[in-house]
């Protein structure tokens, strides 16, 4: 008679964390729901809305009769994930804290936790993704430790695991994964990944889980909340007083109090001004912030990238991309954006020129990118923060 499965569910006290647990629950797995505590933060009314979140996991947990563990991150995700954040910024550029935050919190301390601690077979998450394995061939993986060095044995992991895209488009979240390893993937359940949102919803109603499912949808960078951003940033960098000027004749527009409080493509709020203009060019030796009149002044618009060295999710580098020195793909570098045409051209030292097949909007220094071979797959790599 085979053992139970043991699946360890990250739950965040949201519906789609409920759900997955859930779902995991019906398959006859047996589940623990853990709930990760990753940042102190306090709402617009003083409440720390980590200590809600934990409570509405743990109801979770005793509506579906699993055990439930809390553990708390706050100086892994400070060290690995704020302090990144801050320095990017710094620097002038745009992270993706939580594509960070999945690549060392969630899919590595917590795996780990998961794994070691409490004995997992497997892990499991909300996250709506799906990859190239079926359950029973998750169950059934070994710990296969990731070779160092530029380019890995290209046989030395066999059958690779593939991060694919969720059946719902909209809600998909594989540009969030894009930088998770391996040795995560090949150990992680998404049972979300073939589900819409509004079935979830109707899972959720069903299931006496209203509690999660009356909540607002987090949205934007977790560490903010619904604070005011500028004033949040300046309450860890110091100001660096720039000026405004037109990239159309150089007129002085106004002043800010940091270049790196903007990103590429924004609207600029300068005062005095009723007419938007939009930032397109940061000069870190001045603290000047150029901007331009419309929102597609052609400024704006960039066709040629080259990335930091390049993480792939599965095979590294592609076939195709080593034997050609080119591949054609598709590339996002913002969550729920379309796919856009280009050509990779791998660089000696690992690091990728991405060229598109028609020039975008607000291309931005430090922004994640994640690639895909084909248009309906999720990324097949990640390319790490984009140098223009």
């Amino acid at each position: 008679m085979r053992a139970v499965r043991h699946v360890v569910c990250a739950l965040s006290g949201g519906v789609d964390s409920a759900v997955a647990a859930l779902l995991l629950r019906r398959t006859g797995y047996q589940v623990t729901g853990v709930f990760m505590k990753n940042w102190d933060s306090l709402d617009e009314h003083g409440v720390c809305t980590a200590d809600k979140d934990c409570e509405d996991a743990y109801k979770v947990c005793q509506i579906l009769d699993i055990p439930f563990r809390q553990v708390s991150y706050v100086k892994e995700y400070w060290n690995d994930v704020f302090s990144d954040f801050l320095n990017e910024y710094e620097k002038g550029r745009t992270p993706n804290p939580d594509i960070v935050c999945n690549k060392h919190i969630k899919f590595s301390c917590f795996f780990h936790y998961a794994v070691d601690n409490l004995g997992a077979d497997a892990i499991a998450t909300g996250h709506y993704a799906r990859t190239s394995l079926e359950d029973e061939e998750v169950f059934q993986q070994k710990h296969i430790k990731r070779p160092e060095g530029l380019f890995r044995n290209r046989f030395e992991v066999r059958n690779a695991v593939k991060l694919l895209q969720a059946a719902d488009s909209f809600k998909d979240q594989t540009f969030f994964l894009s930088q998770v390893s391996q040795e995560a993937l090949r150990r992680t359940i998404f049972p979300l990944g073939g589900l819409t949102k509004d079935f979830v919803k109707k899972i959720a109603a069903e299931n006496k889980l209203h509690h999660v499912l009356q909540k607002k949808e987090s949205m934007g960078i977790c560490f903010v909340g619904k604070r005011n951003f500028e004033r949040f940033i300046l309450q860890y960098l110091q100001p660096r007083p720039g000026k405004f000027i037109s990239v159309e004749d150089s007129t002085v527009l106004g002043t800010h109090k940091g270049w790196f409080l903007y990103t590429l493509g924004q609207r600029a709020k300068i005062s005095g001004l009723r007419e938007p203009w939009y930032v397109v060019e940061k000069d870190d030796s001045t603290g000047n912030v150029f901007v331009a009149p419309q929102t597609d002044h052609p400024a704006l618009y960039r066709d040629l990238l080259r990335t930091n060295r390049v993480h792939w999710i599965a095979e590294e580098p592609p076939a195709a991309l080593v034997r050609d020195k080119m591949m054609e793909c598709h590339f996002r570098f913002r969550h729920q954006m379309e796919l856009v045409p280009c050509v990779l051209t791998l660089n000696q030292d690992g690091t990728v020129w991405v060229t598109a097949v028609k020039a975008v909007r607000a291309l931005t220094p430090g922004q994640e990118l994640s690639c895909s071979e084909q248009k309906s797959r999720a990324p097949a790599w990640a390319l790490h923060r984009a140098k223009l």
